[in-house]
């Protein structure tokens, strides 16, 4: 999963002083990053937040699909809407988003970046969520089942 990068060293021309200085762009949350950051100043949708919102009520240990999340967010047979919301998140967001997976257990990031899909496996361990010999979470014990009405 790609994330813009934090804190970016940029060397600026200084006026009237003794060449070039360097100075630290805050990028954090809240912070108004600079456009080509891409970072907190980006626009969030009410489709991707009513995304955002089932993915905070997936509880510590368990996981969900993209297509259980964005069903659950009133988006059936859209899985990659969910993708793409979660992708757009900002580095350091409080949106437990290594709780989401592929369909069958697989950790999607893998084919993005091999150090995505060790972050988000190291956080779900973290969490207690156990793995098969192939590296797919177990869902039939580590899946979220939700409540039918």
């Amino acid at each position: 999963m790609r994330r813009p990068v934090r804190g970016v060293l940029i060397v600026v021309a200084a006026e009237k002083s003794k060449g070039a200085s360097r100075r630290k762009v805050p990028t954090g949350p809240g912070a108004s990053s600079p456009s080509w950051i891409g970072g907190a100043t980006r626009p969030t949708s009410p489709t991707w937040k009513r995304i955002y919102d089932v993915v905070r009520r997936i509880p510590r240990g368990k996981v969900a699909t993209y297509g259980q999340v964005s069903a659950l967010a009133g988006f059936p047979h859209a899985p990659r809407l969910a993708g793409y919301a979660l992708h757009a998140l900002p580095e350091g967001t409080p949106v437990p988003w290594h709780r989401v997976v592929a369909a069958g257990g697989r950790l999607s990031l893998a084919r993005l970046s091999a150090s995505s899909a060790l972050t988000q496996r190291m956080r779900l361990e973290r969490e207690g969520v156990g793995f098969d010999p192939r590296g797919r979470v177990r869902l039939e014990r580590y899946g979220w089942k939700t409540k039918r009405k």
